[in-house]
């Protein structure tokens, strides 16, 4: 009897690491989930800083030469 306690204990066990691995691996695939729409999130804040510091330099840059006037003189 002692060696069919010990076989479904060890039975048991196992049928728990099974279930802890499985858990485990749920979490990580959730984590990589997310991980993977942080990633993307920030590349597309990045696209967006990038965007609007191309249009800040075209923008902000003057259009032409400053012109310089000579004052009239009488």
């Amino acid at each position: 009897m002692g060696y069919d306690n010990d076989a479904d204990k060890l039975e048991q066990l196992l049928g728990s690491l099974i279930k802890m691995v499985g858990n485990a691996n749920k979490n990580v695939d959730s984590l990589q989930k997310r991980v993977s729409q942080l990633e993307w999130l920030i590349m597309e804040q990045q696209q967006v800083i990038k965007e609007n510091a191309e249009l800040n330099r075209i923008y902000s840059a003057p259009p032409h030469e400053e012109v310089v006037t000579i004052p009239f003189r009488f």
